[in-house]
């Protein structure tokens, strides 16, 4: 996948130029600033929220969407990505996040955002979800696979974890299933 690369420096609006660094190779960089400017991207989270028993998957509806997704948010700045996973699903769900596992990441250029992928177990079974939620429903393993939003980032994260192997629509070598 070509990542698109930056044109202007994000300080000054100067147009980019490509200059050599060292160990690095050709980086975009600002002559007004003298600076080089690396790539600037988003960061996000994404939970497969299970129970104790790793038995069953939560999944939610949101913004008047009819498929399900996985819990997920951005990460805010000075915040760890494991910290960032619970206090979304704290937030978002009011459920207690007892254990956290990274799973897999994946750059997702529509948004510009590298997504970050987690299983969390959480206590308690009802949960008490804030106004962005507008539903959700606990699934066994295999009903997560058929209900979850069809050709998403979210079901290449969900298969992944549930199968081992990790399918993304931007790489022809391993699309999704």
């Amino acid at each position: 996948m070509k990542v698109p690369e930056m044109n202007y420096c994000m300080h000054c609006g100067t147009k980019l130029i490509r200059k050599y660094l060292q160990d690095e190779g050709d980086i975009p960089f600002c002559t007004t600033c003298n600076e080089f400017r690396f790539p600037v991207f988003n960061t996000a989270v994404s939970m497969i929220v299970t129970d104790e028993s790793n038995e069953r998957i939560l999944m939610i509806r949101q913004y008047g969407g009819d498929e399900y997704i996985l819990v997920a948010g951005y990460i805010n700045k000075g915040e760890d990505a494991e910290d960032a996973a619970v206090r979304e699903v704290k937030e978002e769900m009011d459920l207690d996040v007892v254990g956290v596992h990274f799973n897999h990441s994946h750059y997702f250029a529509p948004s510009n955002t590298l997504m970050l992928n987690f299983t969390v177990t959480v206590e308690g079974q009802q949960p008490h979800p804030n106004r962005e939620i507008d539903s959700w429903k606990w699934f066994s393993k295999e009903d997560a696979k058929i209900y979850i939003r069809k050709n998403s980032l979210a079901k290449a994260f969900l298969l992944g974890y549930l199968e081992g192997e990790y399918h993304f629509p931007d790489d022809p070598a391993k699309p999704y299933k």
